[in-house]
């Protein structure tokens, strides 16, 4: 399975480790609006200190462009990580150069300190190997727990492992390890549900999991692609018509393995006020738009991911940021949190629907990385990942 080295295989007591984490949060007026990516990194973090490291923490936020930008400064995140950690959290404004080596220079073993965003500096997305030294000048050993942004081959990723021996941190080996033996040898049936608006964000990943799952189950506004390549009319709806021929394709080599939807509730406008009804796949009214799964869908797919051995889940069944077209989703993670077979959700918008439902806890793992675990679930290597020490 994992053949990277871990934290556990190297000895970090008193030396200056650098972890990548990812601290890409939402911040409202200036505090933390999420922390649970910052929690997601606590126990690399908890093991470090106790270990009697000096650990300098880096991470990007937002897209600032390659420039200095205020409102996407890490010192709130330092806050929110010092109280969640109960130890002191040192900030620094700069992400290398000599203030940052001379505040390194000042850690005691056990303490943290968080320079600023990387992606203040342009170099960091070029991963611009002068950029990657200097991080790389700050540590003696590089450990990434940056799940959530393995996909990305940045300095802060993938270049500081030019310059330092580099292991994988606690949330990285599990994320891996979940994703990998769901895909490898999952218990079965194994069960994929892949939601989300487009069709073409996830070719691959519908590829890859044709030939792997049982049983794939299609939802959001990817599914009105599918079905007008059935031949529906879906009057207003979402349809990618350049992924028609596509969706075609994909059809066919899916046989009966890939569930789609039977009725929708469709609204008159994209609005959270929309006047809403449920109608059967082929009979929307014109002007009309699907934005959720109909009942009679949801009962197909409760079926089916009831029996299921192993549950991968990315993307949702709708609009469930509006309310009357959250049900599809909320009631399919109800599902999916109380099937006795292994559950897995893919990080992004399925996330943050089964935080709004109420159900992390009682999902095996949620993925803290929406676009890596979908790269992974495609079958690519994830760049961050590739660029450690093998075991």
């Amino acid at each position: 399975m994992f053949d990277k080295k871990t934290i556990r295989d190297v000895d970090v007591k008193g030396k200056r480790v650098l972890v990548r984490v990812d601290f890409n949060v939402p911040l409202n007026r200036g505090e933390v609006a999420d922390d649970t990516r910052i929690r997601a990194a606590l126990p690399t973090l908890q093991y470090l200190a106790e270990q009697g490291a000096r650990t300098i923490l880096c991470s990007h936020l937002g897209r600032p462009k390659g420039e200095r930008n205020p409102e996407l400064s890490l010192k709130p995140v330092a806050e929110a990580l010092e109280n969640l950690i109960r130890r002191p959290v040192q900030f620094i404004p700069v992400t290398v150069g000599l203030e940052a080596e001379e505040a390194v220079d000042s850690l005691q073993p056990g303490e943290f300190l968080l320079l600023e965003n990387t992606r203040f500096h342009a170099e960091e997305k070029m991963n611009d190997p002068g950029f990657s030294e200097m991080l790389a000048k700050l540590a003696d050993l590089f450990v990434n727990d940056a799940f959530g942004s393995a996909h990305r081959a940045h300095a802060s990723t993938t270049g500081v492992t030019e310059f330092l021996p580099s292991v994988a941190g606690f949330l990285m080996e599990k994320e891996l390890n979940y994703l990998g033996k769901a895909l490898e040898d999952p218990k079965r049936p194994f069960v994929a549900i892949l939601g989300g608006a487009k069709v073409s964000d996830k070719i691959g990943v519908i590829d890859s999991l044709l030939k792997k799952a049982d049983t794939l189950i299609i939802g959001g506004g990817m599914a009105n692609t599918f079905l007008a390549a059935q031949g529906y009319d879906m009057a207003d709806s979402l349809v990618e018509e350049d992924a028609i021929s596509t969706a075609q394709d994909l059809l066919k080599k899916a046989g009966d393995h890939m569930l789609l939807p039977t009725d929708v509730v469709v609204a008159d406008k994209f609005a959270a006020d929309a006047l809403d009804k449920v109608v059967s796949i082929g009979e929307i009214p014109a002007g009309w738009r699907a934005l959720d799964i109909g009942p009679d869908t949801l009962e197909k797919y409760k079926d089916a991911a009831a029996k299921a051995g192993t549950i991968v889940w990315n993307g949702p069944m709708g609009v469930f940021e509006f309310p009357k077209f959250a049900a599809g989703t909320v009631k399919l993670a109800q599902v999916v949190a109380e099937s006795s077979g292994i559950s897995i959700v893919g990080g992004g918008d399925s996330a943050a629907a089964v935080k709004q439902a109420g159900l992390n806890e009682k999902i095996d793992h949620v993925s803290t990385g929406g676009g890596a675990s979908l790269e992974f679930l495609e079958g690519k290597e994830l760049p961050g990942v590739a660029a450690l020490d093998d075991r």
